[in-house]
């Protein structure tokens, strides 16, 4: 498509609208100005040499850029594509199957893609501006976007959307699509209907939350489950679930309600587990006191590049808290609180799968001690692509075997 036409055509439809109301893009008339706004349209096209489906094309796309997300806004709505990265008006990547690649579109300048993010984050009363260059939010169907402008970012405004399923994966379909081994799953299951605390760790994007949506469905149904995240993205499907969301300083710079407000309130309300979307900070030291304290069965996520680093990062979290505790005295909350460890990763080909669970046996003098249940196996090949969980023959110290399904 010819960029330049786009361009013009565009700016004709702005300078014919009226520019108070352009930008009320989900006001209660929204649809009276996109009509209008097409009207403009079609008669800034009549006459110009394209085929109909170009002619369609062009429209589409002009109207996205004024009302909707610009050329972003079929990918949002396609399942296929899991997330979107605006690297700046000219640069757009995709994650599709869990490949990273270009996509062809490009927003018309700078200023559109400022108005696409201003947009999204309107809806969530959040604000973009040089005195809070990046938000971070969710929108209405549940992605989360992450947005940043200069000066902060010297390439231009960068976006980056999260999607997710409409419908949750299950235990199963995640052994079925080679995420998860059968006998792995079935010690999870057990592990959660026997109220173990569980820690699942991973990179960014490795898999953790949707593990942590499956694992949910082998909660009790009568329990009462508070859950705690920065931006929600958990979604369990069971009766009794209280959400919690974190809140940024508001425009006077006060205001801000952090996950470890949000985790010691949660004391408060009874809840039979606790479930935190990820620990990054001094709210770990809370999240491991109500493990501690008679709330079994919580489950937490947090980023990591293997169980022993997670070990790792739960001491500096704990140590950022601002209460001065011994490291001896913080690794026996630690071992004392939490009982399996689950690593997620990403391999090669893009696949998201369980690569180790790991059970934590107690402490020596001065170290947590830990035993790898499950680990990834590349087998005789050598391929990360080819590989599988595998379990390593060491015996649990909670499984009571018996079982041979996950229902």
């Amino acid at each position: 498509m010819n960029g330049n036409l786009r361009r013009t055509l565009h700016q004709a439809v702005l300078s014919r609208l009226d520019a108070r109301k352009t930008g009320l893009s989900f006001s209660e008339d929204v649809s009276r100005w996109r009509d209008r706004a097409e009207e403009y349209l079609q008669a800034e096209m009549r006459g110009l040499p394209l085929a109909d489906a170009e002619r369609d094309a062009l429209r589409r796309e002009i109207l996205d850029e004024i009302f909707a997300y610009g050329p972003i806004t079929p990918l949002l709505s396609d399942p296929g594509v899991s997330e979107i990265m605006v690297n700046g008006f000219e640069s757009i990547y995709v994650e599709r199957g869990g490949l990273v690649g270009r996509h062809g579109g490009t927003f018309l300048s700078e200023e559109s893609l400022r108005a696409t993010i201003d947009r999204m984050v309107s809806q969530v009363n959040r604000r973009l501006d040089e005195s809070s260059p990046y938000v971070d939010a969710r929108l209405p169907d549940g992605s989360r976007i992450n947005a940043i402008i200069p000066p902060v970012c010297l390439t231009g405004a960068c976006l980056t959307v999260r999607k997710f399923r409409k419908e949750a994966f299950s235990l199963e379909e995640l052994v079925r699509i080679g995420s998860l081994a059968t006998d792995a799953a079935i010690y999870l299951k057990e592990a959660v209907r026997e109220r173990r605390n569980i820690i699942i760790s991973g990179g960014t994007g490795s898999g953790k939350t949707t593990l942590l949506n499956a694992l949910s469905h082998f909660i009790a149904e009568g329990e009462r489950i508070v859950t705690i995240e920065d931006a929600a993205e958990i979604r369990l499907q069971k009766p009794h679930v209280i959400s919690l969301e974190a809140r940024p300083v508001n425009i006077e710079g006060s205001g801000a309600v952090t996950i470890r407000d949000l985790v010691r309130n949660a004391l408060r309300m009874r809840p039979d587990r606790i479930i935190v979307g990820e620990c990054r900070g001094g709210e770990a030291l809370d999240m491991l006191q109500a493990m501690n304290t008679g709330h079994d069965g919580s489950i937490t996520t947090g980023h990591a590049n293997n169980p022993r680093d997670m070990l790792r990062r739960l001491e500096t979290m704990v140590l950022l808290c601002g209460v001065e505790i011994p490291i001896h005295a913080i690794r026996e909350q630690i071992a004392s609180a939490i009982d399996v460890i689950v690593h997620t990763g990403r391999i090669a080909g893009g696949k998201r799968a369980v690569t180790s669970i790991t059970e934590i046996t107690g402490m020596n003098e001065s170290q947590i001690l830990l035993q790898n249940l499950f680990r990834w196996s590349k087998g005789n090949t050598g391929n990360d692509d080819a590989g599988r969980l595998v379990a390593t023959g060491i015996p649990s110290r909670f499984h009571r075997g018996g079982g041979d399904t996950w229902d």
